[in-house]
């Protein structure tokens, strides 16, 4: 069946600000659905409260509103348009919680809106877990013993009747809220209460514990006339009992027999059978007994795309969203071509002749105190994913994605060599057990005794005892008589030329020349989604060593664009925003635009946002073979946050251009030393500051300064191990706390300005002219990282005196970093002096939000600034200046209970949100500018 004509508008809801348990693959999934219903001439009405998306962003929608995800919003923009269908599946939990809370109202049938691409009663039956149990009984497919409770009386009933061990889940919850396993009746009562509170309909199913069985998830669409594909099966590397979000994954499924997978694939359709009939994408997630590989229990089915859906997406190049938007409107599977062929339809199940691993991405140092064990309740911000021939290969990658300072999985000096705590982490299992689990390997704790206490399937853990063999066998050479065969292997399976080198007691160079010079050279291959049996005309490569290459460079002039790797605190979609803003205008500009970044969530490694995406660690080793495959005119390093702007040096040494601001510019701007003598001789004022590289110069320049002390690392971002120091014991434990875990790094001692306002000013400049964006003042005081405190735009009580001082140094400050691009500047403000907090000669966290607030493309603009294909007077501004808007920063201390909500110079928020007011009077300014000082801390 062909499009439904009477379709002719369509109002996506987005997922609202990010937070642990729903991160940017609602804004890959709504961008790419926007993208794919406009194709059809379908006018687009977009709702999300988040500015630092794509999603969000005109070149999306033909309507959008930066609105809170209320029922008073949906109302309001209802009454503005002639709206014919909502299509709630692109926007997570937030989004079918908010359709069902409007369709309980009455408001879509009041206006005469069709729901699409779900049906209320399938989101119903799916998250009320008794409805979902009762259905899959009906269905004949196994489910846990257990039933639901809705009062603390029932669920103690239903606890007698199963016995212990169990499991409470919540139902209309994300990211496992509320959740977990309870082992003995003394833990019961808490668990309880807690999951009856975390449920907004108070009610949880308590069911029987099948802690430690195997899990597995897949992906499928189905279309209006009921044609069902499934995507692509995912193990879960780790057991029941982590959340699949905190769960290293792998696609396809490596250990599940074929007997299995086939009884699987028929549960999993007559599960999306049997919740309704609507057209869309759906995960269905399951556990099997790994005892006997009999038994198979369907856990729960997600009737939208989730974040395994971006994930599968990366995983085949098969867009699950964009083609479950187009089957949401009337088009059936064999009507739709395959996006990446060309030829084929898209009803064809992808294949893959090649291994990806998610491996997720934590941030348990920004809470202090908080229970680091993995289980039920979802706690990681983002995640990457590792493409490569075998698991192996795929594994090393991605754990060179995560930027933790890890080269791979060990052979970088890191190894933990201490059995009892080894045994410890195996059986409590946190961030790190996966190289804890290579770590016991090494130090010869039997396989069976791993595999005992961390229930992982024995094939995963024979996987990584072959890369412990490895590295003993590169151990007995050195770089002048390794063998051949030997090298060979081991960059097949992974290995990064730091491990070798670090084997081999040698530099990475040296192990680089010397793979080269024997042929062993990286090779790049399509992803296809069908193991190369059609031609593919999408360029998306992943590197492997092999011998045919798939990747023809062109002759063309070209950019590569440096993403900003996974998604965490301090570094979020803010920079994949910009990332795609650059590559857009690169193209603009006559440029074969090349991205490079590893975050299977984010819309910039999309196979058709980029001319050439390659799926790669933004890792110097992978960044440089493709640079020498390439041959780009040079790199933009400024749009992809710190993790980008660290490969600077690196590039600068080894002569690759760096496009826009130079080397030495980003690095005087790092270098406190150099950037005070600059405002010095600029004449601008700073607070007094010492930098010390050992405990007892630090003790000196504290003397000369006075307390209280912000005491920071240099080079970091987010404000990671920032902290104000009031005493000499205080700065001693403080700074030999950040050298043991950044050894090589200043430490960075600045005089604390008390009670000081906060400001901001992001500015593009070419070098000469510059043109300030916007001036944000921060409610909270000075203190309180510029990321976790409200920003007013334009400020709220910053007098033409103070205004004018701001505008002064931004304009000197840019200028005499011979800035090309963007640049943000943080100000404190005391007594009318105007002081320097710091300059960052990239793009900020506050670039998209001054893009939504005054509707201008920025990005776009300093973007061909740095090409030098623009000046800034050759831009006619025209920012829609209009009230005020508000950055409202969004906390994920829920995940942390146990972690009291305290703010301080270390940045905390997992996201944002945007909020419009007329003028100063509005209660919401009102009653957050009163609570300025509520959460101020050391």
């Amino acid at each position: 069946m062909p499009r439904d004509r009477s379709i002719r508008s369509v109002l996506i809801i987005g997922s609202g600000p990010i937070i642990i348990g729903q991160a940017c693959e609602f804004d890959y999934a709504g961008s790419q659905a926007a993208r794919s219903l406009r194709e059809e001439g379908i006018e687009v009405i977009l709702i999300n409260s988040n500015p630092a998306t794509i999603m969000t962003d005109k070149v999306t929608a033909d309507h959008i509103y930066l609105k809170p995800l209320t029922k008073k919003s949906i109302r309001e923009i209802l009454e503005k348009h002639n709206i014919d269908a909502v299509l709630p599946t692109m926007g997570g939990q937030t989004a079918l919680n908010l359709c069902i809370d409007c369709d309980k109202a009455g408001i879509w049938q009041h206006y005469g809106v069709r729901i699409i691409g779900v049906d209320i009663k399938a989101i119903e039956t799916t998250e009320d877990r008794e409805k979902f149990r009762l259905k899959m009984l009906e269905l004949g497919v196994g489910v846990c013993k257990g039933r639901t409770a809705k009062s603390f009386l029932e669920g103690k009933e239903i606890a007698q009747e199963t016995g212990f061990p169990l499991v409470i889940r919540p139902s209309y919850t994300l990211g496992g809220t509320g959740g977990g396993f309870v082992n003995t009746p003394e833990e019961f009562d808490e668990a309880l209460n807690r999951g009856l509170h975390a449920s907004p309909v108070h009610e949880v199913l308590v069911e029987q514990s099948i802690f430690g069985w195997k899990e597995y998830e897949l992906e499928l669409l189905r279309d209006n006339v009921g044609n069902v594909i499934i995507i692509c099966s995912i193990e879960n590397f780790d057991p029941m009992g982590i959340h699949t979000g905190d769960s290293i994954t792998v696609a396809p499924a490596m250990t599940l027999p074929d007997t299995a997978y086939q009884r699987m694939r028929d549960m999993a359709i007559k599960m999306m059978n049997g919740i309704g009939q609507f057209a869309g994408g759906c995960n269905v997630q399951f556990s099997l007994n790994p005892d006997n590989y009999e038994e198979v229990i369907g856990i729960e089915i997600n009737p939208r795309v989730s974040r395994s859906s971006a994930l599968a997406s990366k995983a085949t190049g098969y867009p699950i969203a964009k083609i479950a938007a187009k089957l949401a409107v009337g088009f059936n599977l064999d009507e739709l071509k395959n996006a990446i062929t060309g030829t084929t339809t898209a009803y064809f199940e992808p294949a893959l002749d090649y291994v990806i691993v998610k491996i997720p991405r934590w941030n348990f140092d920004k809470f202090q105190g908080a229970d680091r064990r993995l289980g039920l309740q979802m706690k990681s911000v983002g995640e990457v994913m590792g493409i490569g021939r075998n698991f192996q290969e795929a594994l090393q990658k991605a754990c060179q994605s995560l930027e933790i300072r890890r080269n791979g999985i060990g052979a970088d000096g890191q190894e933990l060599r201490n059995q009892d705590e080894l045994l410890h982490s195996l059986a409590n299992p946190t961030w790190n057990r996966l190289f804890h689990i290579h770590d016991a390997i090494k130090v010869g704790i039997p396989l069976k005794t791993i595999g005992k206490l961390t229930r992982i399937d024995k094939w995963f853990l024979k996987q990584i005892e072959e890369l412990v063999q490895i590295e003993e066998q590169l151990e007995e050479y050195d770089i002048g008589n390794i063998p051949t065969d030997l090298l060979r292997t081991a960059k097949e399976k992974g290995f990064g030329d730091r491990q070798i080198a670090h084997l081999l007691h040698c530099f990475e160079s040296e192990v680089f020349n010397k793979r080269n010079e024997l042929g062993i050279k990286r090779v790049y291959k399509l992803v296809d989604t069908c193991a190369a049996e059609f031609e593919a005309k999408t360029p998306y490569y992943y590197s492997t060593f092999d011998t045919e290459n798939e990747s023809i460079p062109s002759n063309k002039k070209k950019v590569i664009v440096l993403g900003s790797g996974p998604n965490r605190i301090g570094q979020g979609i803010e920079f994949d925003y910009s990332c795609v803003h650059g590559v857009l205008a690169a193209k603009e500009s006559g440029y074969e635009t090349i991205m490079i970044n590893c975050n299977p969530e984010t819309v910039s490694t999309d196979f058709d946002i980029a001319d050439k995406l390659y799926f790669e660690p933004v890792f110097w080793e992978h960044l440089y073979d493709i640079i020498q495959h390439e041959k780009p005119e040079g790199v933009i390093v400024q749009l992809g946050g710190q993790t980008a702007l660290k490969l600077a040096e690196k590039l600068h040494k080894y002569g690759i251009k760096i496009i826009g601001t130079s080397f030495d510019s980003l690095d005087l701007a790092e270098d406190r030393g150099r950037f005070s003598e600059l405002l010095k001789e600029q004449n601008i004022p700073y607070p007094e500051f010492g930098v010390a590289t050992d405990p007892d110069v630090a003790l000196e320049v504290s003397k000369q300064i006075g307390f209280p002390l912000l005491v920071r690392p240099s080079y970091v971002l987010g404000g990671q191990s920032m902290k104000i120091v009031i005493n000499e014991k205080e700065l001693e434990s403080h700074i030999i706390d950040i050298w043991k875990h950044l050894p090589d790094n200043k430490v960075l001692l600045d005089h604390y300005l008390d009670g000081a306002i906060e400001a901001e000013a992001d500015a593009i400049c070419d070098g000469e002219n510059v043109y300030i964006i916007g001036i944000m003042q921060h409610i909270e005081p000075a203190g309180i990282h510029s990321g976790d405190s409200y920003a007013v735009l334009p400020p709220y009580n910053l007098g033409d005196f103070i205004i004018k001082q701001i505008e002064t140094y931004t304009t000197r400050i840019a200028q005499a970093l011979k800035v090309k691009g963007l640049i943000n500047i943080q100000f404190a403000i005391q007594k009318d002096k105007v002081y320097i907090i710091e300059a960052n000669p990239r793009a900020s966290r506050t670039v998209p939000f001054i893009c939504k607030a005054y509707d201008e493309p920025y990005v776009n603009y300093a973007t061909k600034v740095m090409l030098g294909a623009k000046k800034v007077t050759d831009f006619k501004f025209n920012p829609t200046k209009k009230g005020y808007a508000i950055k409202e920063p969004v906390f994920s201390f829920n995940k942390f209970p146990e972690v009291n909500k305290e703010l301080g110079p270390e940045m905390k928020s997992t996201g944002e949100a945007i909020y419009f007011i007329d003028d100063l009077m509005d209660d919401y300014f009102l009653n957050i500018y009163n609570e300025r000082n509520l959460y101020l801390s050391r």
